[in-house]
């Protein structure tokens, strides 16, 4: 398929590149031959061929979602530098008006 000129400055347009008149040509047969392929591939009979999520078969690795208890508070705190109550006590960064 020969690609026009015009078509290519569009795709370069739309890929957000720009293109140097030197680099047409050269980019232009690149592109041809991409293009060629693709076409190739279109040709492929996958009738019946499940889609493909993964080229391994993997497993779900990761447990289950459980609630669980948290720690008490005074365990949480319990080797905190500073606490106001049972919060942790951290400076102040911003200057309040």
């Amino acid at each position: 398929m020969a690609l026009e000129p015009a078509h290519l400055q569009h795709l370069a347009r739309l890929a957000r590149l720009e293109l140097a008149d030197a680099d047409m040509e050269s980019i232009r047969t690149r592109m041809e031959v991409i293009i060629e392929y693709v076409d190739q591939l279109k040709k492929v009979d996958v009738e019946g061929v499940p889609p493909l999520d993964n080229a391994v078969d993997l497993t779900n690795v990761r447990r289950n979602d459980e609630v669980q208890p948290g720690l008490p508070p005074e365990a949480a705190l319990a080797n905190a530098p500073s606490v106001a109550g049972p919060y942790f006590a951290v400076p102040r960064i911003i200057d309040a008006p």
